[in-house]
């Protein structure tokens, strides 16, 4: 038993594993970062070009029925679409894609301002081309294998 709880915290403590956890708790912040921005200034906005239309209380009643609020619909028991939510935790995805692109495209130009650009030899040419037949030969022929001619 005493293996098994030592392979845990090796794992747990592994480099991946703690970067892993610190990401996951500051991405659980900074979502309510990017859903105070839908809510708060994109959705507004929309609203605004809409003519004052609220999406977060847009719904259908499946029911068929009448009403006013998505509370007075689920106070009915009525099964509701809530389709401006939809939209509104859609807008939240695209922006936090947007963001999370940025960050990566940012994170990837700074790694590699401090790396050296790889220089890449050329390798050697291993077969070179018979001047009379134009064949393609050994580096190191002197004779080609296709018209028997003498080759430098």
């Amino acid at each position: 038993m005493k293996g098994f709880f030592k392979e845990f915290k090796e794992f747990a403590m592994r480099g991946n594993v703690i970067d892993l956890a610190v990401g996951v708790i500051i991405g659980g912040a900074f979502q309510k970062i990017v859903t105070s921005v839908v809510n708060d200034l994109v959705m507004p906005l929309i609203g605004l070009i809409t003519k004052g239309s609220d999406f977060a209380s847009k719904f259908v009643a499946l029911d068929g029925g009448e009403y006013a609020t998505i509370e007075e619909a689920t106070e009915a028991g009525a099964a509701i679409l809530t389709y401006g939510n939809f939209i509104a935790v859609t807008i939240d995805f695209i922006i936090m894609a947007f963001v999370i692109f940025l960050l990566v495209k940012g994170l990837n130009k700074l790694t590699s301002i401090g790396k050296k650009p790889e220089v890449v030899e050329e390798a050697a040419p291993t077969t070179k081309v018979c001047p009379f037949c134009k064949s393609e030969i050994a580096i190191d022929a002197t004779k080609c294998a296709h018209c028997t001619s003498d080759v430098e």
